[in-house]
């Protein structure tokens, strides 16, 4: 779809390989409210899942510990 609409070419907005857009100010949304709606929220990540991204990232247990602190299920 980007290639599609030649969005880099058009508008200088580019993709990072995560697909984050860059610069950050060109990202908007458009958002709907409904009262049916729920909010909802993920469970921990446990040690196992962590160590298996560290691996799949190619970075450290204690960097992506360090980034994920907040969601982890453990000390």
């Amino acid at each position: 779809m980007w290639e599609l609409l030649k969005v880099q070419e058009l508008s200088g907005i580019q993709l990072t390989e995560s697909l984050a857009m860059l610069p950050a100010s060109a990202v908007s949304a458009v958002c709907f409210a409904s009262p049916q709606s729920r909010y909802f929220a993920l469970g921990k990540v446990q040690k196992d899942q962590v160590e298996e991204y560290s691996v799949r990232k190619g970075q450290s247990l204690e960097q992506v510990e360090k980034w994920l602190g907040p969601n982890l299920s453990y000390n």
